[in-house]
């Protein structure tokens, strides 16, 4: 009877001790299981990992400002650079010539001409006013003095149009620089801060 008890209770024994292997096999083979997806899952996400490229850098090759005067003739500065970085320089005229102590309403457009049709950038600089600012500046010696007569919706300076007004007969460059996310407000080009989206210089003369 004893041996009978001690051969129950080591087949007792045998069956637990297998039942635990079973069970610890399915366990590993579960786990297993889900490392492999995981692994599968990681592979097949690899592709997508690459960010999209969100507000990409307008290209703008062309800047044209036209200054009309309540009488006389109209001064239109343009700036075309349709091959964008390559070796050909940007392309500058000027029709027309400022006259002395003149007000002239301006207003300038940005393109991109790279494209067919071109794209107008200036309606997005007009949109996203906030962020962006055309400054107006003259070297030393030439007597322009330029106003702002539009604004964002925090009454900020934006820049497309403007009031630019001459004074005596002289000489020497004004520059048109657009701008992006710069300082607002701000004491001027120097302090804004920002990315410069364009900056073209014109040589001009007052007579």
């Amino acid at each position: 009877m004893k041996i009978l008890q001690f051969n129950s209770i080591s087949n007792f024994k045998l069956k637990t001790m297998k039942t635990m292997k079973t069970m610890k096999t399915i366990k590993t083979m579960k786990k297993c299981s889900m490392y492999a997806l995981l692994a599968i899952a990681m592979v097949g996400c690899s592709d997508d990992d690459t960010p999209e490229v969100i507000n990409e850098e307008e290209v703008i090759s062309t800047v044209i400002l036209t200054l009309t005067p309540e009488s006389g003739e109209e001064v239109i500065l343009m700036t075309q650079d349709l091959d964008g970085d390559g070796p050909d320089a940007p392309v500058i005229t000027i029709s027309g010539s400022f006259a002395e102590n003149t007000q002239y309403e301006g207003a300038v457009r940005f393109l991109n001409e790279t494209e067919t049709p071109a794209e107008e950038i200036t309606n997005e600089v007009e949109e996203e006013a906030d962020e962006h600012q055309v400054f107006y500046t003259t070297t030393e010696g030439l007597n322009i003095q330029t106003d702002y007569l539009d604004f964002d919706d925090n009454d900020n300076p934006l820049g497309l149009l403007i009031t630019l007004t001459t004074g005596a007969a002289s000489q020497g460059s004004l520059t048109v620089t657009l701008r992006h996310e710069p300082v607002k407000p701000n004491d001027g080009l120097d302090s804004a801060g920002g990315e410069t989206d364009i900056t073209t210089s014109f040589d001009v003369t007052i007579e």
